[in-house]
């Protein structure tokens, strides 16, 4: 179901980067406000999902660079490792644990197993909306 339209070629060309950048912000918001990896998951989908009704599956799949389920499978294996230092540590299992990494100059990186949860949870339904979607307009071609 690839589109034939200059109007929707020149749109998902410009509005695709404003959505991935986006969600990220919305990915990266979700700790203290609404967002996180589930709308920034869902956002970058439709940004693929807006590139696959323009350019067809085929060339989604090459911008993408890696298979969807791909995503969906660090997106996972990210969403279990968070928990992994609250086992270790003897805490129940979603209980948030931070570092504080310096950084040149008297700045430091804070990291925290939610922001690792939260971008699992991002590359999770990122993989799957785009599985549902490229495999739905390749059953189509078929």
């Amino acid at each position: 179901m690839k589109s034939n339209t200059l109007i929707l070629h020149t749109a998902a060309l410009f509005i695709m980067p404003l959505q991935l950048m986006f969600s990220v912000f919305l990915l990266l918001r979700g700790h203290d406000e609404p967002g996180g990896g589930f709308i920034g998951g869902l956002v970058a989908a439709s940004a693929f999902v807006l590139y696959a009704f323009s350019f067809g599956a085929e060339a989604t799949r090459k911008l993408m660079r890696m298979w969807p389920r791909d995503f969906l499978a660090i997106g996972l294996l990210l969403g279990l490792a968070s928990t992994l230092p609250a086992i270790f540590s003897g805490q129940p299992i979603f209980t948030a644990h931070w570092w504080e990494l310096p950084l040149p100059g008297d700045d430091y990186l804070k990291l925290s197993t939610v922001l690792i949860f939260d971008i699992g949870v991002y590359l999770a339904v990122l993989g799957t909306i785009t599985i549902f979607v490229i495999g739905l307009m390749e059953a189509e071609e078929d």
